[in-house]
């Protein structure tokens, strides 16, 4: 076989590039199904989000959660006097909790009969992947690279406050003041957590509305509720960034804002680079690898999922879609569908949707017929957060009365809009989901109340 020999030992079923959400529960799902299977990943397994994503941001974010929940107890009835957070010991949890959560991942595929190699991945040509000097070939071949933080081209000067999500999360001590350039889930997520611990925040955001991929009128009360102790700077486009300071302008004209940290939060794009896709002749494009909806490439027996496709940016998408891509494989028809994937900001308040947003109904031409109602309409909520403002909004289609989109704001949400994606899924209609049982008192009973509301207009 000349230069590219490779070894009988090196021969795979199934070959998975990338140890993130998407690849590391493929490879679970293939083994199990008995493919012999090899996970490659460069970095730690468990990729962006165990490592410097989802986990890490959640456990800071659990640490601030109670530091204002001790700060504000009195109204339960307890006396907790001088509050503080040690950010050393918040920095220690979250560390313990990734090391325990990829020792776990990696206990898994060791139990599953995954072998792992540590290397950066390159392809050779279509069956084969070259790793640290090693050939290793297979009939089937899933990439899940991930995706990366986007730098977009604005003049930088002597800027050592400049950080990614990645590098903010190991900052050793609590800033003054933060400048977070972006107005998304991330960016929210980091302006919530350290506005909450007393830093000076400011957002600034070229659109004129933070939360983009939230329902409007979600997105207009998170706002609300984050301007108590956040700066917004909408419409804005920053112009240059020089030490400390992001300038930037807006219909008034130009200005400028310090922050001792500067957070880059303009979004993520596909991992797609330096790993041989174009010269095996795959399509990818501007947005990532392209993939039909079973998570097949343009080549035969390469599948790609996850960030790397462009399609959706969440962990849970990726989870979902290598059980898809894997299915396929064994000769199970599987297919990726999108209407029903829960986007949740877990700042503070939270906030969560799943479905069509309003905007979105009006625009396929549907005629939504739409009730919101307060979150303190469910006990349970109002004997856990008090008067903490929400509440959960409901789109039905006129027509065939099919259930559209759910989306909330308030806490819990995060835990329960997984229900409303499932009744979605399934195009539950309001008849239908009327006959349901939620358990009392649950935060989850606002479904129950809201769809009630829809009473008196024929649903």
């Amino acid at each position: 076989m000349g230069l590219w020999a490779v070894n009988m030992n090196n021969e795979y079923d199934l070959i998975v590039l990338g140890g993130g959400p998407g690849g590391y529960n493929a490879a679970e799902r293939a083994s199990r199904e008995g493919l012999k299977t090899l996970l490659i990943e460069k970095e730690q397994i468990g990729g962006v989000c165990l490592n410097q994503g989802c986990v890490p941001t959640k456990t800071l974010l659990a640490a601030v959660k109670h530091y204002q929940i001790a700060k504000n107890s009195a109204d339960f009835g307890v006396n907790a006097e001088h509050v503080t957070l040690d950010w050393i010991r918040a920095q220690k949890r979250k560390a313990n909790t990734i090391s325990a959560l990829r020792s776990a991942v990696s206990a898994k595929l060791k139990k599953c009969k995954v072998h792992v190699v540590k290397a950066e991945a390159r392809f050779t040509n279509r069956s084969t992947i070259e790793a640290n000097g090693e050939q290793y070939t297979a009939s089937r071949i899933l990439i899940a690279t991930g995706s990366r933080s986007i730098i977009p081209p604005i003049p930088v000067s002597d800027s050592p406050a400049l950080l990614t999500s990645r590098e903010i999360l190991n900052i050793s001590q609590v800033p003054k003041s933060l400048v977070v350039i972006g107005g998304g889930v991330i960016g929210l997520e980091f302006a919530s957590l350290f506005s909450t611990l007393g830093v000076r925040v400011s957002v600034v955001e070229m659109l004129p509305e933070i939360a983009g991929s939230l329902d409007g009128d979600i997105a207009v009360a998170l706002r609300n509720r984050l301007e108590e102790n956040i700066d917004f700077k909408l419409d804005s486009r920053v112009e240059k960034i020089e030490g400390k300071r992001v300038f930037y302008s807006d219909a008034r004209g130009s200005d400028d804002v310090e922050g001792e940290v500067i957070l880059m939060s303009a979004g993520r794009q596909p991992l797609v680079n330096d790993m041989g896709l174009k010269e095996i002749g795959l399509d990818v494009s501007s947005k990532g690898v392209v993939v039909n909806e079973r998570m097949r490439t343009n080549l035969p027996g390469i599948w790609a999922v996850g960030d790397c496709t462009g399609k959706s940016l969440l962990a849970h998408s990726a989870y979902r879609m290598g059980e898809v891509a894997v299915a396929n494989m064994m000769g199970k028809p599987d297919r990726m569908r999108y209407n029903a994937i829960p986007t949740v900001l877990y700042s503070l308040p939270e906030a969560a949707g799943v479905g069509l947003t309003e905007a979105e109904a009006l625009r396929s031409g549907r005629k939504p017929l739409i009730r919101k109602l307060p979150m303190q309409y469910s006990a349970r909520y109002l004997a856990e957060y008090g008067q903490e403002k929400g509440f959960c909004k409901m789109l039905f289609d006129a027509r065939s009365r099919v259930l559209l989109g759910v989306h909330m704001i308030g806490g819990s949400c995060s835990e329960i809009i997984w229900g409303a994606a499932a009744m979605i899924e399934a195009e539950f209609r309001s008849d239908e989901m009327r006959e349901l049982i939620f358990p009392h008192p649950t935060v989850s009973e606002i479904m129950r109340e809201t769809l009630w509301e829809f009473e008196g207009i024929n649903l």
